[in-house]
């Protein structure tokens, strides 16, 4: 007790107790997530943790090879082991598995006479403990003829078919403009994107549970939970009814979660046993399972006039879908539309494909196709700039889009595209000061204090980025969401089957109700497929589609509690407002608690949300693919050693097109999140599969960015321009700096050493400069 305190007891007195802190409210408040507590506590339940009584475990063979035919597969040995109670291959499948939103997958549940990629299951096992179900997997003898794998995509087009529906998966010919235009100047690159892996904080797990009805239930750490249920129950055989999906807490997501070799087993082995089977994969079967980002080829030639003006885009671009398709259409159709980037281009002739290898598959990873294109389009301004000997940022400005411009896909561009604002705002942000040239400030060098040269040897450079996505599904995706709300005892329950990814959705939807009924306590009910659905975590799709169907449930239920007393006092319920927990009239007449009226009532609705309807690209990779489309610049400042070729981003000042910050403290640690990825695809990230093999499947050999690695991030400048089709005017935030950061990163490492860098993630000897 402090000497004033002790004072004021003596006298008789006590101080008066400091006001609380108020709780944030509402849209635009940094209202704190629900489940924070219990997830830094670790009581959040995740599917790993998950039990049931009479227990199972399960594992997963999976192949050796990266492309064999299975000439026989033997379980015997497998299922005579003591304490085995189950083993499945593909004559144990009873039906055909579907993917994504009903189209038939290109993938099998298990390998049957060929083994395709590296990692690809052939049998699962379920056995009373972990180690005998790994040990009982290891034991199912599997003969194989071992075949040369096909793994450059540039060989897909002349080699035998890997799969009954050949090596090509897509061809998209953009068209638009005049093919005989031409510029004063052009400047030519080749390009190449690594493989990223998402590389979740934690590893796929689930739990199967057998149903008396024949059915089973699937706990998963899912991101579609209908799709993954349709998927599975086509795979059993059974009707989508007989199988139930419960979304577990997910552990992170920046890509699909769902590794259908791993999910599908479980069911299947619930089936057969009559009992509760779970899996936990390692670090290693999660890197061969699940699917990564597309490694990508790019040619490309850019025609521009002595003012640096674009004329004409040409460009190639070759997507390694791995073994499946999975979403490598999609994935094509963002690469080949913003193959040009944020820039008004008369004129584009592009060829694009994604074809089938015997490489790891490809899938849905954040900024898919856009990312790849960005640091290929980029890459080729700096070489405009660099050959009339203008700024790199002055001629980005002289071509960036605008609100009104075309894409080369003839789509007009109608939401807001503050590009030249966000350009110009990193451009004019001050740069961050020079290290000193000390030992204390070793450790600000590139490599560290450790690995650093000379400090003679650091160069510095400073480069820019300018990434687009769409968001929501494309080409005529049918996009929609359902949520319900209901409101009883003064407190809010909202039920939708969007899954927090760690996107923010539960937030965001608590934000919503308390905003439209003036209701502080909000629950956020568990996902599962017994709720309306709610289509995959991704593109922004739930701050956009599923916040729009709670907020419309929200307006249904406010207007269920004004009614009444606009017809009490004779007025209409647009003359009331809800504020500050309090319903008021317009004319102050009115003025009551929201508590209540209230009071003794039941009231719920359920809506929908359903954005405008897009339509496929044509033959010449024309029409009106996307509903939207979000904007980021980012300068990078970069370090570079140009003697031992070791990069250090000292900062990366973004600005970006929000449309409405919804929850400042969320959009900014999602922003510094996709930065920093960004950094991992342009620094250290690259899966390596040599003859298709993943090598080093784990987090030792495969280098994630640290805290020590992240860079100063400052977000100079948030557009709020709001989009009048999108609810609230609210644009998705996490995706469009991993596509931008690195190509800024690319650009800042050019023009540090004047080397080319056409690979990403950028390589020590592309950054070495010799003869210095």
């Amino acid at each position: 007790m402090s000497n004033d305190a002790a004072t004021a007891e003596a006298a008789g007195t006590t101080e008066a107790a400091p006001a609380p802190e108020p709780i944030p409210h509402g849209l635009g408040a940094s209202l704190p997530p629900a489940d924070a507590r219990a997830k830094t506590e670790g009581t959040f339940p995740y599917a790993a943790d998950l039990w049931a009584e009479g227990l199972l475990w399960a594992a997963v063979l999976r192949s050796p090879h990266a492309h064999a035919r299975i000439v026989s597969i033997d379980t015997s040995h497998a299922r005579e082991m003591p304490g085995v109670r189950a083993v499945v291959t593909h004559e144990d499948v009873p039906g055909t598995p579907l993917h994504g939103r009903g189209s038939r997958a290109d993938r099998p549940v298990f390998a049957s006479e060929v083994v395709r990629h590296h990692g690809e299951p052939i049998a699962a096992v379920a056995a009373d403990h972990p180690d005998t179900a790994r040990m009982a997997a290891a034991a199912v003898i599997v003969e194989y003829e071992v075949l040369e794998p096909v793994t450059d995509p540039e060989r897909a087009f002349e080699a035998e078919p890997l799969h009954p529906d050949g090596n090509l998966v897509r061809h998209i010919p953009l068209r638009h403009g005049d093919p005989e235009a031409a510029g004063e100047v052009v400047v030519e690159g080749l390009y190449r994107i690594g493989r990223q892996d998402p590389a979740p904080i934690g590893a796929e797990a689930g739990l199967a549970v057998p149903r008396p009805d024949g059915g089973v239930e699937l706990y998963l750490a899912s991101t579609d939970p209908h799709g993954d249920r349709d998927t599975a129950a086509a795979c059993y055989g059974l009707s989508p009814e007989q199988v139930k999906v419960v979304v577990t807490g997910v552990p992170g997501a920046t890509a699909d979660r769902e590794d259908q070799g791993f999910q599908l087993p479980l069911g299947l082995l619930a089936l057969k046993t009559g009992c509760p089977v779970k899996l936990t994969a390692t670090r290693e079967e999660s890197f061969l399972g699940h699917v990564h980002r597309h490694p990508t080829l790019l040619r490309y030639r850019h025609h521009a006039d002595a003012e640096g003006r674009v004329v004409k885009v040409e460009a190639q671009i070759l997507l390694d879908a791995g073994a499946y398709a999975d979403t490598s259409s999609d994935a094509l159709a963002a690469a080949v539309a913003f193959a040009c980037g944020p820039y008004v281009v008369p004129n584009a002739f592009i060829e694009g494909w994604a074809v089938r290898t015997n490489n790891p598959p490809s899938g849905h990873v954040r900024g898919e196709g856009a990312m790849q294109v960005c640091a290929a389009y980029e890459a080729q301004m700096d070489k405009i700039a660099k050959k009339l000997g203008l700024d790199p940022a002055e001629v980005r400005l002289r071509n960036v889009l605008a609100t009104g411009d075309v894409l080369p896909t003839g789509q007009t561009v109608t939401c807001p595209a503050p590009v030249a604002e966000l350009l110009q705002a990193v451009r004019d942000f001050p740069l961050p000061a020079l290290p000193k040239d000390t030992p204390e400030d070793e450790w600000l060098l590139p490599g560290g204090p450790e690995g650093a040269g000379e400090p003679g040897a650091v160069r510095r450079g400073v480069g820019y980025g300018i990434g687009m996505v769409h968001m929501l599904g494309a080409e005529g995706a049918d996009e929609v969401s359902t949520a319900t709300v209901k409101v009883q005892d003064g407190a809010a329950t909202v039920l939708c089957a969007a899954v927090e990814t760690g996107q923010g959705f539960t937030t965001l939807a608590r934000q919503i109700v308390q905003e439209t009924l003036g209701v502080d306590e909000v629950h956020v009910a568990p996902v599962d497929t017994d709720q309306p659905p709610a289509g995959p975590g991704c593109r922004g799709r739930h701050t956009w589609v599923s916040g729009g169907a709670v907020e419309r449930a929200a307006k249904m239920v406010r207007t269920q509690l004004l009614q009444p007393l606009a017809h009490q006092f004779g007025m209409s319920t647009e003359l009331l407002q809800i504020a500050d927990g309090k319903i008021t009239s317009y004319d102050g007449v009115l003025s009551t608690t929201v508590a209540e009226a209230l009071e003794g009532k039941e009231l719920w609705a359920t809506a929908q949300c359903r954005p405008h309807p897009t339509e496929p690209l044509d033959e010449s990779g024309q029409g009106d693919a996307f509903v939207g489309m979000s904007f980021c610049a980012i300068r990078a400042v970069v370090d570079v050693d140009i003697e031992i070729g070791s990069v250090r981003v000292v900062e990366l000042a973004v600005a970006q097109d929000v449309g409405r910050v919804l929850n400042p403290a969320q959009l900014t640690a999602r922003i510094e999140a996709g930065v920093t990825q960004g950094v991992g695809i342009a620094l250290t990230e690259n899966l390596r599969t040599p003859r298709g093999l993943i090598r080093h499947p784990d987090l030792t050999g495969y280098a994630l960015p640290t805290a020590l690695d992240a860079p100063d991030i400052r977000i100079v400048k948030l557009v709020e321009e709001r989009d009048v089709v999108a609810p609230f005017g609210a644009k998705a935030v996490s995706a469009v700096p991993v596509v931008a950061s690195p190509a800024a990163v690319a650009s800042a490492v050019r023009a540090a050493t004047g080397r080319p860098v056409n690979r990403l993630p950028v390589r020590p000897q592309a950054a070495v400069v010799t003869g210095n």
